[in-house]
């Protein structure tokens, strides 16, 4: 069955599938419950499956992910929603020492299936300490898995599969996507992670970008379109595990790569990928490698500053122009 959602609504009915098949599953955090959640997206679930399985907690980030590892290590599948991912910082301890090596430390006896939900990125005028994207810290740290969705549809299947798998997983959800539109095939089923997508073909550039800026990057190949110049945006909808299999199949048929992420540039995490690009597929390029990311700066809240500071479908327009 398909249906027109928003990609809050998809990332809601991933949640609520899984949730009326499996008893195990429970959603936690601030304000979820009656409430809503701060953007929205749980409402509803609390009527439907109760207090019990619905909670709110305390404005104690490091307590709801410590609440997230031990539900998980005795036999809940638990649904822990940081609410801004900026907030990951106060709960750094709880995820990436013992979330993420308790299943190693314990020679695989205890699993720690657990989600994290947080909403990333900029573009809403949230000021500098709710509008991050967090993407480096979470990648570099053994024993998590990330993803991030770009449309309904992949909010809808990554969640599925976020909720299916036995590690944790930090599901990042892009603030200024929650009100995107799209047809969303609810019988599709789980996107298994580490399978990349490419949104366009073309045989000119790649273009690898996440979230809101594959959008970005599908403006700019609508732009230079027009001009004669092809692009190819990959989506690795997983950052990790990531689809190096596709990227390379991408690479090697376009020769050329642009990289693009909301995050700093400075110490992102393109910066790890385009590294892997020149280590594996320096042969296959016929011009260096360009990554663009968001200005070195805290994030703007003043609206005519912000816009300044992210990266946008005309970053990559001129990086496309510079190499031709």
């Amino acid at each position: 069955m398909k249906k027109l959602m928003t990609y809050s609504e998809a990332i809601r009915e991933g949640m609520s599938v899984r949730m009326r098949e499996d008893p195990n599953v429970v959603l936690f955090g601030e304000d979820v419950g009656r409430f809503g959640g701060c953007f929205g997206v749980s409402a509803g679930m609390f009527d439907e499956f109760g207090e019990e399985r619905v909670r709110d907690t305390p404005i104690s980030e490091s307590a709801i992910i410590g609440c997230a590892v031990g539900s998980s290590s005795t036999g809940l599948r638990p649904i822990a929603e940081i609410m801004m991912m900026d907030f990951l910082t106060v709960a750094m301890d709880q995820m990436c020492n013992n979330a993420a090596k308790l299943r190693y430390m314990t020679g695989g006896k205890l699993s720690f299936p657990m989600v994290i939900r947080t909403a990333g990125g900029a573009g809403v005028n949230a000021a500098a300490q709710h509008s991050q994207s967090l993407e480096a810290w979470v990648t570099h740290v053994p024993g998590l898995k990330m993803v991030f969705p770009s449309t309904p549809q992949d909010a809808y299947g990554l969640m599925l599969a976020a909720i299916d798998d036995d590690n944790p997983v930090v599901y990042e959800e892009h603030k200024a996507l929650l009100a995107l539109e799209g047809e969303v095939d609810l019988d599709a089923g789980p996107i298994p992670l580490g399978e990349g997508e490419i949104k366009r073909e073309g045989g000119d550039f790649t273009v690898i970008a996440v979230g809101k800026m594959v959008h970005e990057a599908l403006s700019a190949a609508d732009q230079l379109a027009e001009e004669g110049v092809e692009l190819e945006v990959f989506d690795p909808r997983t950052l990790y595990p990531f689809d190096f299999d596709l990227l390379r199949q991408s690479v090697s048929k376009t020769h050329k790569a642009i990289l693009i992420s909301e995050e700093v540039k400075r110490g992102g995490y393109m910066g790890e990928i385009s590294a892997w690009i020149g280590e594996e597929l320096f042969d296959e390029l016929d011009a260096p490698v360009v990554r663009i990311g968001a200005l070195n700066t805290p994030v703007p809240f003043s609206s005519a500053l912000e816009p300044v500071y992210l990266p946008n479908a005309q970053d990559i327009v001129r990086a496309v122009k510079s190499q031709m």
